[in-house]
């Protein structure tokens, strides 16, 4: 009766692989992605702090966003991970308010990162004398603190919301991580006000910020269709490419299952919808922004030239 009592408030995290060799396959998959996330963010925080070519406010930004990446990545993955392989699927009370919390506010901290890095590569290229004034440390440090406080706060109405409504006796979330959608179909209660909010939040924090990148690389396309540099031209199409890329990656599958009437949902589809926002981003992050990038790759080589010298 005690067990009963202390348990009573956890949550069982059904998860997202089968109970199959095609689960195991999906867990190993998801695992190497994890490290490989894990890797490539770490070793673009420390590459960036190390080299002093790299001490601009575009790689800046840029490592702000790796680290959101290892927060976004390490919240979700490892108990995932822990309850695959140990078979114990539940969550706690607090545990799946305090994913909820740091989930939500990576991601809404992200998705406006995300439109400050355009806004940066909007105004290098179509204004680049005005660039030092325009963006500057302070300019950028202003950019990452307001990212964050907007997404702690907006992060911490809907997760107080999710904590303090009442929960039927079936506590089983058809999901991989406390989503807080997800968890509100087991509330007793009619959950309207969250859905009125969370269809505000979704427009505010990624959709007009989607609009804002789309609007800001248009001008840019524009502004480098009137170049006269053909190699100046090539090296904005192929950044603006990768950029949105990532954008694409972060931003759709994100703003699809949270403006899209739950009803018309199916638990299958958020599952692998989320799997897109939530592991497969931050890994092609450090793809993008480090194999096709040639000025990380220079760092790179200093970097390890300086560790290892080579004496000719």
């Amino acid at each position: 009766m005690e067990n009963h009592n202390r348990t009573s408030t956890d949550f069982i995290l059904l998860g997202f692989f089968p109970p199959s060799r095609t689960g195991q396959f999906l867990f190993i998959l998801i695992v190497l992605i994890f490290l490989m996330a894990l890797f490539g963010n770490l070793s673009m925080i420390l590459l960036i702090f190390l080299d002093t070519h790299l001490h601009t406010p575009m790689y800046f930004l840029l490592s702000q966003l790796s680290l959101m990446d290892l927060t976004y990545i390490s919240t979700i993955v490892p108990k995932m991970a822990y309850n695959f392989l140990f078979g114990n699927k539940s969550i706690s009370f607090v545990g799946c308010g305090a994913q909820s919390f740091f989930f939500l506010t990576v991601a809404c901290a992200e998705g406006l990162l995300l439109a400050s890095m355009a806004y940066d590569h909007y105004v290098a290229i179509c204004f680049p004398l005005h660039y030092p004034i325009r963006i500057s440390r302070r300019v950028c440090g202003l950019m990452i603190i307001g990212s964050c406080i907007m997404g702690s706060i907006n992060s911490c109405m809907h997760t107080t919301y999710a904590l303090h409504i009442p929960y039927c006796q079936c506590r089983t979330i058809n999901h991989f991580f406390c989503d807080i959608p997800a968890m509100l179909t087991l509330a007793c209660m009619d959950t309207w006000i969250y859905e009125y909010t969370g269809f505000v939040s979704t427009t505010l924090f990624l959709l007009l910020p989607f609009i804002g990148i789309a609007l800001s690389y248009g001008c840019v396309l524009f502004a480098v269709y009137h170049m006269n540099s053909a190699k100046g031209k090539k090296k904005a199409c192929s950044t603006c490419s990768t950029h949105l890329t990532v954008v694409t990656f972060h931003y759709v599958p994100f703003v699809y299952t949270y403006l899209h009437p739950r009803f018309l949902r199916t638990p299958t589809e958020d599952k692998v919808l989320a799997v897109f926002y939530t592991i497969l981003t931050p890994m092609l992050n450090t793809i993008i922004y480090s194999l096709r990038n040639k000025e990380v790759m220079g760092a790179l080589r200093r970097v390890i030239q300086r560790i290892y010298p080579v004496k000719m």
